[in-house]
């Protein structure tokens, strides 16, 4: 069989079941698919392929997987900082939201924030904002893989000016979008349960489940939540949705920092799925998630950066190592988050809790070739005794020079091929302009 690209030579971190590492690893590609990883050092001649990659010095791993942002929210990164949440989304965020937030502008914020993933890494995501369709259309043209969901709130929003249209809204959007590109799936995304009603949240959950669509929502982000939802309902966020019906296999439960131990069993039982935001939650102080916890539960985590207002960048390789360290100093355990545990839930877990694990999150046969190849021949990387522990507390995004997605090349030797890089940043400056002066 004659091949479409090979790649050969590099440090292949497969991600799978038994985290298999073939220090000269080859990695054989055809129409998209990983059709063959293995150890390539007894290979008596390179498979014939169009395309040769040859990773010397290099490693080569699964694309990460960014379980949870809002893409085009690049555009207020650095607006608004160092405030707690409440006031940080209502005096800032949504009077923002409000006045700059339109088809076009979507869309150039959704194309900076698809470049700067694709440079440092991250090939799959899953987004939940407002005017999605335009999100998806910048989305698509860019390569990437991800999970779209149309915001639903029960306030005027950008693109629904009637909130009693929300769930109409959405449902249109997921129909229209559902099947369009197989790098493409739509998804419906509730704020909160304290921006939505139950209504909402009930009927929105029916639109999700009618197509079999992620549902994700914000959850416990904040003590204040914790403690409204205790005095008005006698229940926790997480207790107030299972009341509702709302939890299950396809609900994806984003931040879940206020939990308690009977919130996990629930979780649990439900079979949930959770969005980790570390640096979101470290920003706005809302507090630590029990993300250990969760995961010696069973409960399945990703990684997510969450917006850039809240965040400030998109490099998941970042968010891994603040969460690796994160959750050491909170558990005074320097045992806990291992770099392999880190690595997992950036890649295989996080393809899991978006329902992209059967596609993505692993180098496996059958599955896409969705990967990345990160050069070790700089200070910060040598000497290198074992990959995992580079690729967590080591390497940056911008150590990555080729991103594969659906066995295409869309960054090669760190250069953009499917956008146009110096036009993104024209474009988003321009807009940057014009919110800093108000206007």
């Amino acid at each position: 069989m004659k091949f479409d690209i090979v790649i050969t030579n590099g440090t292949v971190v497969t991600c799978n079941k038994d985290f298999e590492i073939f220090e000269n690893g080859i990695i054989c590609i055809k129409d998209g698919d990983l059709v063959k990883i293995e150890d390539g050092s007894g290979l008596q001649s390179i498979p014939e392929a169009d395309k040769i990659i040859d990773a010397k010095g290099s490693i080569v791993m699964p694309g990460l997987v960014n379980t949870h942002t809002h893409l085009p929210m690049t555009l207020f990164r650095g607006l608004a900082d160092d405030l707690p949440l409440q006031e940080w989304l209502e005096e800032h965020i949504f009077p923002a939201e409000a006045k700059h937030i339109n088809k076009e502008s979507v869309k150039i914020g959704t194309r900076l924030a698809c470049a700067e993933m694709i440079m440092s890494g991250t090939t799959a995501c899953c987004d939940g904002y407002f005017l999605e369709k335009d999100v998806a259309e910048a989305v698509f043209a860019s390569g990437i893989r991800a999970v779209l969901g149309q915001g639903v709130i029960d306030f005027p929003a950008p693109g629904v000016p009637d909130p009693s249209e929300n769930i109409n809204h959405a449902e249109a959007y997921a129909s229209t979008l559902l099947n369009t590109s197989p790098l493409i799936t739509p998804s419906i995304f509730c704020h909160s349960p304290y921006t939505c009603s139950p209504e909402t949240l009930k009927k929105a959950k029916a639109a999700a489940d009618s197509n079999q669509l992620v549902f994700q929502i914000h959850v416990a982000e904040t003590k204040h939540e914790y403690e409204n939802f205790q005095s008005e309902h006698h229940l926790t966020p997480v207790q107030y949705l299972d009341s509702l019906g709302i939890l299950d296999k396809n609900t994806l439960l984003v931040h879940c920092v206020w939990v308690d131990d009977k919130d996990i069993e629930i979780m649990l039982k439900q079979g949930v799925n959770v969005s980790h935001n570390p640096e979101s939650n470290m920003k706005l102080a809302s507090g630590i998630a029990p993300v250990s916890k969760m995961l010696s539960a069973g409960i399945p985590v990703g990684l997510g950066t969450d917006g850039c207002a809240s965040n400030n960048t998109l490099d998941l390789f970042r968010t891994m190592d603040i969460t690796a360290k994160l959750h050491k100093v909170d558990m005074s355990d320097p045992t806990v988050m291992s770099a392999i545990q880190v690595l997992k839930i950036a890649t295989i877990g996080g393809a899991k809790v978006i329902g992209l694990d059967m596609v993505t999150g692993s180098l496996e046969a059958g599955k896409k070739a969705d990967l990345i190849i990160i050069k070790t021949d700089q200070p910060h990387m040598v000497p290198m005794y074992h990959p995992a522990s580079h690729l967590v507390y080591t390497a940056q995004g911008s150590d990555v020079y080729t991103s594969m997605i659906n066995g295409r090349i869309v960054l090669e030797d760190g250069k953009l091929l499917c956008m146009d890089l110096e036009e993104i940043l024209e474009d988003s400056r321009a807009i940057g302009k014009v919110i800093a002066n108000g206007k």
